[in-house]
């Protein structure tokens, strides 16, 4: 049987499980990247639910664990640092996960461990597809023509190659009205090995969260959102320093150590709906078909399950693309809908406006996180649980 071809437009963590699970699986694999190089850095994931026997099926698990962040637990505290609630964290799936880790780690981790044979292009973008019905032929920014036998588009949530292909009715691109922005800031000896996280009015959130390199992971979140994505980094700290005056708690000191920190990222929260996944050789996964940003969770554990099952399901029926890419969605639809579908009034509660709403929420926290109500609680994080057996695989190198 001729050898497959496979072009993946993406080098995160979904693109980079896409093209393991291919690569191991027999496919001829391209990956396309639009930044110059690998992207190392980047905020908290972690790998929950049957992600984590991806991990396993990987040989990768301890790989990943040994990159913990050193984050212990998750607690909530007031503006004078004093926590007020401590969230479930026992067991493997806490709000603070046994795999706890750095985007960037995650990936590197994935890439070091790749097949031989995967092959990057990177600094360029995907301006034109074309699907011949027999091959799709990808144009790239520079102007070079590639052909394969299947697209795989695991870009990020505002995907110009989703655009390109998918529009109207099949695409719901639903802004959650959140703008968080993260930044990494010096460690100081008052920090811990907590997930310390702190509510102010205004609808304004302070996190700081351990990572292992000796600096602090902080973030700074609040709704109603900003359009901050189209303004120089100067002003968007200005729009940030205005927005947060007066939070309270360790919000000064994140603001002035985001002016000097080189790893500062903006986000402004949309999830991504799509109809369908798939149309003729092209087909999406992770944040480009169905981003459930951070409040919904599980990012992380879906690109790396989606991987798995995109290239066992082409494993089951090599003479049947267009069944196997059937089979990928219906497989994984239910762990997307499920992280997907947020509580009414989620927002609300997560960012309260008047002080009086403020108390609302912290005695509903204590509530919900006394010792009754726990378990209730501890399921909220959990995310990429299914009952299901992921579908079995047929592995070229055995």
């Amino acid at each position: 049987m001729e050898q497959r071809t496979a072009i993946v437009s993406g080098a995160s963590i979904a693109g980079l499980s896409v093209a393991y699970w291919l690569r191991r699986t027999g496919w001829q694999v391209t990956v396309v990247e639009r930044a110059e190089s690998f992207r190392d850095g980047g905020q908290n994931v972690d790998v929950r639910g049957v992600a984590r026997d991806v991990l396993r099926r990987m040989g990768l698990f301890d790989a990943v664990k040994a990159k913990n962040t050193t984050e212990t637990g998750t607690v909530l505290v007031d503006a004078d640092g004093k926590v007020t609630a401590e969230l479930p964290s026992e067991g493997t799936d806490g709000a603070t996960a046994e795999l706890e880790v750095l985007r960037g780690d995650l990936a590197r981790v994935v890439l070091d461990h790749l097949p031989d044979g995967v092959d990057f292009v990177y600094g360029q973008t995907i301006t034109a597809v074309e699907d011949r019905g027999d091959a799709v032929t990808v144009r790239l920014a520079d102007g070079r023509a590639l052909d394969a036998d299947l697209l795989v588009v695991a870009e990020g949530v505002r995907s110009s190659t989703r655009r390109l292909l998918f529009s109207g009715d099949d695409v719901e691109e639903r802004d959650l009205d959140v703008t968080m922005v993260f930044g990494t800031i010096p460690r100081t000896d008052g920090d811990d090995d907590r997930w310390r996280w702190h509510n102010s009015v205004g609808g304004r959130q302070v996190h700081l969260r351990p990572d292992p390199y000796g600096t602090i992971r902080a973030i700074l979140a609040y709704s109603p959102g900003g359009d901050l994505l189209g303004l120089t980094r100067a002003e968007m700290l200005t729009a940030v320093r205005e927005r947060y005056d007066g939070a309270g708690w360790e919000a000064p000191r994140i603001l002035e150590a985001l002016e000097t920190s080189d790893d500062v990222y903006v986000d402004q929260l949309q999830q991504v709906r799509m109809r369908t996944w798939h149309r003729g050789r092209v087909v999406m996964a992770g944040d480009a078909a169905w981003c459930v940003t951070p409040m919904g969770g599980g990012g992380a554990s879906l690109a790396l399950t989606a991987g798995y099952v995109l290239a066992a399901e082409l494993a089951a029926a090599p003479d049947d693309q267009p069944g196997a890419l059937i089979a990928y969605e219906r497989w994984m639809r239910p762990l997307v809908d499920d992280v997907q579908h947020l509580p009414r009034g989620i927002t609300a509660f997560a960012y309260p406006q008047t002080r009086v709403g403020l108390a609302v929420r912290g005695v509903a926290d204590k509530v919900l996180l006394s010792r009754p109500f726990r378990p209730l609680a501890a399921k909220l994080t959990q995310v990429a649980q299914t009952e299901r057996d992921l579908p079995p695989l047929h592995d070229e190198r055995r």
